[in-house]
């Protein structure tokens, strides 16, 4: 009998092993007072906000080269922290520039003065009033962060966000603002024939109301600020920045010269871009490599 029961047990702990995965996450009851970041999960017509463990070791005096769009943010940031009105901003611009990081870093810069980050996918911006509505009243001072906000040719969602971007944002609470990130000014995609006003496009009567529904997205944001493809100067800085800092982490000696300098720019020609991301996985591959070369 209990072989038969242990063996029943077994079984029924080998079931829930396989299950659990495919199990809903556990809803925890947040403490902003100790989470700093959380992100917004959709569970069939509602969702809830997942906790995050986020790293606040990234600081705006590592985003070299973006000096002035540093600067923007965090005059709209450090208002909007000491209650003061600020905007809602729209980083945009070439992808691995720092749009992301610079946001991140300004968590990191103000966490311990009640700053919060809710990540919230374009996809699930149209719950942007449940989240905005769960908000409300809290002491903290909330930045709902979407990454890479963006729509194809074709797609009508814009047109639903921006009426949930105009019925959420002029209502949200003062300790709610919206960032977003993108790599269009716009949002969506902008063709030549959008300017062609003295011609009729795909049997527009008024392409200029068409053109004007297009861009009128990005309006809703107060604050834009521009990201721009990096330099060989800005990138190779980035590189030196960053080798400084994992070195120095790791104790490792070292000095910038003329070959360091072409290995950089190789890496990445290999990789078709130059950019921070770019600079900075470089900077992670060159010191592995010393580190490895000097291990016993």
């Amino acid at each position: 009998m209990d072989s038969r029961l242990n063996s029943f047990l077994q079984r029924a702990d080998s079931v829930l092993e396989r299950l659990e995965p495919l199990l809903p996450a556990t809803r925890v009851d947040l403490d902003w007072g100790k989470v700093i970041a959380a992100r917004w999960q959709r569970e069939g017509r509602s969702g809830y906000l997942q906790p995050l463990r986020v790293s606040l070791d990234l600081q705006l005096s590592d985003l070299v080269g973006v000096d002035a769009q540093c600067a923007q943010l965090a005059r709209n940031t450090q208002q909007f922290v000491n209650g003061l009105p600020a905007n809602h901003a729209l980083l945009w611009g070439a992808r691995g520039t720092g749009k992301s990081s610079l946001v991140r870093a300004l968590l990191a810069e103000h966490a311990d003065r009640g700053l919060r980050l809710i990540e919230i996918e374009r996809d699930h911006l149209a719950d942007l009033p449940r989240v905005v509505e769960a908000l409300a009243g809290l002491p903290q001072r909330f930045v709902l962060f979407c990454d890479d906000l963006s729509f194809e040719s074709g797609e009508g969602d814009y047109r639903v966000l921006k009426s949930v971007l105009d019925g959420s944002l002029e209502r949200a609470p003062d300790n709610v603002l919206l960032y977003a990130t993108s790599n269009r000014r716009h949002l969506v995609p902008e063709k030549e024939s959008d300017n062609e006003h003295w011609q009729m496009v795909d049997g527009e009567l008024h392409p200029n109301e068409a053109v004007e529904d297009k861009i009128a997205l990005s309006d809703r944001f107060g604050l834009w600020i521009s990201f721009y493809p990096f330099t060989q100067e800005h990138f190779l800085a980035v590189v030196r920045h960053w080798i400084g800092v994992l070195a120095q982490q790791a104790g490792l000696q070292w000095q910038w010269n003329h070959d360091l300098e072409i290995l950089a720019i190789r890496w990445a020609l290999g990789r078709g871009n130059r950019n921070g991301r770019c600079a900075y996985q470089f900077a992670r591959s060159w010191v592995g490599q010393q580190l490895l070369e000097v291990a016993p």
